[in-house]
């Protein structure tokens, strides 16, 4: 394949939407899978929609994620500037050359004006009312005014926009790698403004020409791009680069978990899961919307998780490193169909990788959540027995200080229904038993302790397997957990035979 460039282009109008990182995933596995480049471009054109923190923001999430720019505002490259603000005056060439050959033009219509046309066509029952083919010649623009009439007003100051002179009558046509050939005719299309009156250029005109100059490839990008993409293809079409056009991919939309429409932050806080990689804090009313790191998911998971969010391997596995990812991706394997988002997947995949992530990487973590949430000191030695025993079992990191604090603190409250079940004279003296002889045991391990119960219960002529419960429940209080011979293990069997001894007196009374 050509030297495959792609890139992912942000606005920095807010948080980066978890739709958007999927779009930056696909791009970069396309371009590591075909040995090319994956660039960042921020399209901050759009100034008054620019939000402070917004690019850092970006930028720290490709981070966190893995996703690495070959080229982009930080890293340079032979194609910068990469924030479309800093190209301003390369733009007003090519809405220029538009504008000369015929395929552009001003349009001095004032606000009032365009909304008073939008209505007019509304009282005619016009579906889609808006500046195109038809409308176009009853406005105030470059080809319903006169040459001079033009000159003048431009020369007064007069504010006026650049639009696009979409052609009548024909046929645009596309061919997507995701969905095939797209094919629409010009009349449902509406003159775009290239050029807004500030000067500045909108995101059709900057996008196309950046994408030239760049040497872009491929353009993939979100499914609510396709209905641009027509009006993109004229522009390749007008300012002569078609036979050096980039393929275009659009991926499908993410769902909600329903399959009931686009997947949004309403949505997302509705079903109680988040829509942000990172904490994203609102300049305007401070509000934090809590992100995926910040809730405990681990970067890997998050994108074993995205990848397979319009896209599968075709086979039955699921665990991929983004190495993996790398290898296996083709883009004749995205779907068209939108996918639905599904947390509980999402989830899944943290704990898989919990399960198989060094047990050191998370006692860091443990010991600080132990001390400033539950003010419990713990050594290295017990947070990496801790994790041990918990990493089948949890699914994010900050549930291993929730499960340790029973290696510290005996209960205090007991499972209810397991004392109404399980809980008699014979369980009392059963685990009394099985106290003492722990109390007279030195040194003791999961395996140890576990034929110590049971020879202990048996020489005393009881089922051991119908107390293990109530061995949990006085030892933790609850009637299920983690190994509970591990558990005996963490504590040794002195402080274990103390706290099942404490807890039959409780029990008792």
């Amino acid at each position: 394949m050509e030297n495959v460039r792609v890139r992912f282009a942000p606005s920095p109008t807010g948080g980066l939407h978890i739709g958007g990182v999927r779009t930056a995933l696909f791009n970069y596995l396309f371009a590591k899978k075909n040995n090319g480049q994956f660039i960042l471009r921020i399209e901050d054109t759009d100034q008054t929609r620019s939000v402070n923190g917004a690019e850092k923001y970006i930028k720290d999430t490709l981070d966190w994620c893995g996703i690495t720019p070959d080229e982009g505002p930080d890293q340079g490259g032979s194609f910068g500037s990469y924030r479309q603000s800093e190209r301003k005056e390369i733009y007003r060439q090519y809405a220029d050359k538009l504008v000369a050959e015929g395929n552009a033009y001003y349009a001095f219509d004032t606000p009032e004006e365009l909304d008073a046309m939008r209505e007019r066509l509304k009282e005619s029952r016009v579906v889609n009312p808006q500046y195109d083919t038809i409308t176009r010649t009853t406005m105030k623009n470059s080809l319903t005014l006169s040459e001079d009439e033009v000159k003048r007003r431009i020369e007064n100051g007069d504010s006026y926009v650049i639009r696009i002179k979409i052609p009548k009558k024909e046929e645009v046509r596309l061919n997507d790698m995701v969905r095939g050939w797209v094919m629409v005719h010009t009349e449902v299309l509406d003159d775009k403004v290239l050029m807004k009156s500030d000067g500045m250029p909108t995101y059709h005109l900057a996008n196309i020409v950046d994408d030239h100059l760049m040497k872009i490839t491929h353009v993939i990008r979100g499914e609510e791009w396709l209905p641009s993409a027509p009006l993109h293809v004229l522009l390749y079409q007008f300012l002569g680069w078609a036979d050096v056009m980039p393929q275009f991919a659009h991926l499908p939309l993410i769902l909600k978990p329903d399959g009931n429409g686009k997947l949004s932050k309403r949505a997302a806080d509705k079903a109680g899961f988040p829509i942000f990689p990172l904490d994203w804090k609102d300049p305007d009313t401070n509000e934090v919307s809590q992100g995926f790191k910040e809730i405990g998911f681990m970067p890997e998971a998050l994108i074993n998780f995205l990848a397979f969010l319009g896209w599968n391997p075709g086979t039955e596995q699921e665990i991929f490193s983004l190495n993996e990812l790398v290898k296996e991706f083709s883009d004749v394997r995205i779907n068209k169909a939108g996918t639905k988002f599904d947390f509980e997947k999402a989830k899944w995949f943290n704990q898989q990788y919990i399960k198989s992530t060094e047990s050191n990487l998370f006692v860091p973590g443990l010991i600080k959540d132990l001390k400033e949430n539950h003010n419990i000191d713990c050594t290295r030695e017990i947070a990496v027995q801790i994790v041990d025993l918990l990493k089948e079992r949890v699914t994010f990191p900050n549930e291993f200080a929730d499960g340790g604090r029973v290696i510290f603190q005996a209960p205090t409250t007991f499972d209810e229904k397991i004392i109404k079940k399980k809980w008699d004279e014979d369980a009392s003296k059963a685990l009394l038993l099985y106290a003492d002889n722990l109390e007279s045991t030195e040194k003791i391990n999961a395996e140890s302790a576990k034929s110590l119960f049971w020879e202990t219960l048996e020489s005393a002529g009881y089922k051991p397997g119908q107390f293990m419960q109530t061995l949990r429940l006085a030892l933790t209080g609850e009637g299920s957990g983690p190994d509970l011979m591990t558990v005996i293990e963490i504590l040794g069997s002195e402080t274990a035979a103390k706290r099942i001894k404490s807890s039959i007196a409780t029990l008792n009374k």
